[in-house]
């Protein structure tokens, strides 16, 4: 595994606490986002790993997939999971979308996408193992 895949499965490890705690401190808003980043950065480890090139600067997770060459073993499950954190990258940060995404973002949600999030950057990781 090259290093710069180390780096960028580095830096998810890190990021689990974060969002652990923006959900323990009911900051919902910045826990999906950080949930974003989490897949965004697993999935630019693939990137790299699959290209032996630096991903490119793009936040789209359906993309990124389609770059790691994985979108066709994506569930249906991962593949919801990349729709309901996409939202939560840019479209969360401006008024007219802010406050319907933060209307969903109930304790019960919040607490399953980051399960989610956690097990996708597994299945992430045992990819790469292979």
């Amino acid at each position: 595994m090259f290093d710069e895949v180390e780096y960028w499965l580095g830096l998810c490890d890190d990021d689990i606490p974060v969002a652990k705690d923006m959900l323990n401190c009911k900051n919902y808003l910045w826990m999906g986002f950080i949930c974003h980043l989490i897949a965004e950065k697993a999935l630019k480890a693939v990137v790299t790993d699959v290209t032996s090139n630096a991903p490119p600067k793009d936040h789209r997770l359906i993309k990124l997939a389609e770059l790691a060459q994985i979108e066709e073993d994506l569930s249906e499950k991962q593949i919801a999971l990349l729709g309901k954190l996409q939202p939560l990258q840019i479209e969360a940060r401006y008024p007219s979308y802010k406050e319907k995404i933060v209307a969903t973002l109930t304790p019960d949600y919040c607490k399953e996408m980051l399960a989610e999030t956690e097990e996708f950057l597994c299945w992430i990781k045992s990819k790469l193992e292979k």
